[in-house]
């Protein structure tokens, strides 16, 4: 089995926390196996608290068991191929069974099957609207997925919702779900990042925009804030030649300069990461360390450091002492498609934007390396943190 795959998803010391949450999804799976109406098991948290770990548990339990019928889905290509990369290694299971949740729901309205269990990693990448560019014609795919099965194993993070057609909260997933029984698995400690509560908590109030402050000096987790670019794109490549896996990433926005759509700041000039039809996710191929990872390469993977470009749609309010969100800024045009169901204001696509930026600051079990487009911000945070 792949080594980085396997200690990403397979734990052998898994904590006190994910082993009750274990437990208590497994008694959950067998009442709702025994019921006669299609049950939901929610399994929430932020990133990094280890929910495609305890996921996994139990994909290995029922995916390996010929007495149940079951399927994994997904709808993140890279951790797709990831997943079907690890099936292939484990005894019994089928890298068949693990399929893009519009190709499980076609398949399986087509020719009339049903299931036991379905699993579905990153529930908050199904579409809650139609969909008709990628074959999809329904007008929610977890009502579809739950027609399909006994019991449907979800697993959300509210805070990585990106897109209007991937939209959810908790108001629309429960009218989702509606009367069917549910169970709400709760996720709420930090298991990826070897940061403490009060560094993550630093992460977490720079992108709900309140006042900056010096990064916490509490834990191994490394910090390093730079004035260019260039300076950290050394800084990691140094790192991924120590200990592997680790990358730039940025956020949408960098203006394209004589036809290039490359990120460009100082002496740095990389393109973005591309979409590969080859099985090896991006994080793990040896060319991504001279690309720049986005929210779709890396959303439900690790790394050991992360070097983060914030991009140009992020500023700084000297007055409040903040970083702002500035979505005219965005260039990434996915995130402001319109919706007949429902109409998204300025603020809504601002967290759409903030959320991005999270998740990919937390990518990094190790550490953060962090440099911003914007000068005022950059010299703000540098002034902070004292950077390289």
């Amino acid at each position: 089995m792949n080594k980085i795959l396997q200690e990403q998803f397979f734990v052998k010391d898994l904590s006190d926390d994910q082993k009750r949450v274990i437990t208590n999804l497994n008694a959950y799976i067998k009442q709702g196996l025994a019921g006669d109406t299609s049950s939901v098991a929610i399994i929430e948290g932020a990133a990094g608290t280890g929910k495609s770990v305890v996921l996994m548990e139990l994909v290995r339990k029922y995916m390996t068991d010929k007495h149940y019928r079951t399927s994994l889905v997904v709808n993140h290509p890279e951790l797709y191929k990831a997943y079907r990369d690890l099936a292939e290694s484990i005894p019994n299971m089928k890298a068949g069974e693990i399929r893009r949740p519009t190709s499980l729901i076609n398949y399986a309205q087509k020719n009339h099957k049903k299931y036991d269990i379905i699993f579905v990693d990153e529930a908050h990448l199904l579409y809650s609207k139609s969909e008709p560019y990628a074959h999809y014609r329904g007008q929610n795919q977890l009502t579809d997925l739950m027609a399909l099965a006994k019991v449907v194993v979800v697993v959300y993070d509210f805070d990585q919702v990106f897109q209007s057609k991937m939209y959810w909260d908790k108001d629309l997933l429960y009218k989702t779900i509606g009367n069917h029984p549910h169970e709400l698995f709760s996720m709420n400690f930090q298991y990826r990042m070897v940061a403490s509560d009060e560094q993550v908590a630093w992460m977490d109030d720079l992108t709900a925009e309140k006042p900056l402050r010096t990064f916490p000096d509490n834990s191994q987790f490394e910090f390093k804030m730079f004035d260019t670019a260039g300076d950290l794109f050394e800084n990691i490549k140094k790192r991924n030649k120590e200990v592997g896996m680790s990358r730039v990433v940025a956020t949408s926005g960098f203006p394209r300069i004589d036809g290039r759509h490359n990120v460009e700041m100082d002496s740095f000039s990389l393109p973005w990461d591309e979409w590969d039809p080859q099985r090896t996710h991006w994080a793990k191929r040896e060319g991504s360390i001279t690309q720049v990872g986005t929210i779709y390469t890396l959303q439900g993977f690790d790394l050991n450091y992360v070097g983060m470009i914030i991009g140009p749609s992020f500023g700084y309010d000297k007055r409040t002492d903040t970083m702002t969100i500035i979505p005219e800024k965005y260039s990434h045009k996915e995130i402001f498609k319109k919706r007949k169901d429902k109409h998204f204001t300025r603020d809504e696509y601002k967290t759409f934007i903030a959320n991005v930026l999270n998740v990919l600051m937390k990518r990094g079990k190790y550490g953060l390396y962090l440099t911003a487009y914007d000068d005022a911000l950059r010299q703000r945070l540098l002034e902070l943190n004292h950077g390289e």
